[in-house]
């Protein structure tokens, strides 16, 4: 972490509902420094996303059995502090906003102190699973993203 940085919470959105998952740093995500590679961080969001769908009744293969993919179209990450081998950190996935073909879902992992490893977000596009083509998310699942996680 550079000189002068954070790695306190930033305040969570007004109405989001943070569903964790919790995973431990494999050494296979790690560099020769034991830190967990900044590009393991957006798996680590696909994870806790599958996760999220799985707590709301409705998993991401069932999405896809019906024709449906949620293709990312934009994806951010803050890198706030390292995470290290062998820590158990935690993923928090929210989603942020849906519409009638997108789903944004943020997140922010937390190092086993509660320290902010990063923060970030994915949109996504419903499409077609065989067309690429840009769908109307059913009412059914687009009631599923706004459910609490079980």
């Amino acid at each position: 972490m550079r000189a002068g940085a954070t790695s306190t919470p930033s305040p969570e959105p007004a109405g989001l509902s943070f569903y964790p998952v919790r995973l431990r740093a494999r050494y296979a995500e790690t560099d020769q420094m034991g830190v967990v590679h900044h590009a393991v961080i957006p798996v680590w969001f696909e994870a806790a996303r599958t996760e999220l769908a799985r707590a709301t009744g409705v998993t991401y293969l069932a999405w896809e059995r019906r024709g449906i993919r949620l293709m990312v179209t934009d994806l951010t990450c803050r890198y706030r502090a390292p995470a290290r081998y062998d820590d158990e950190v935690t993923i928090l996935v929210a989603v942020a906003e849906v519409a009638s073909r997108r789903v944004v879902f943020a997140y922010r992992v937390l190092a086993p102190d509660g320290a902010v490893v990063a923060e970030g977000e994915t949109r996504h596009l419903a499409v077609d699973g065989e067309s690429g083509r840009p769908v109307v998310i059913p009412a059914d699942l687009r009631a599923t993203l706004a459910r609490r996680p079980a």
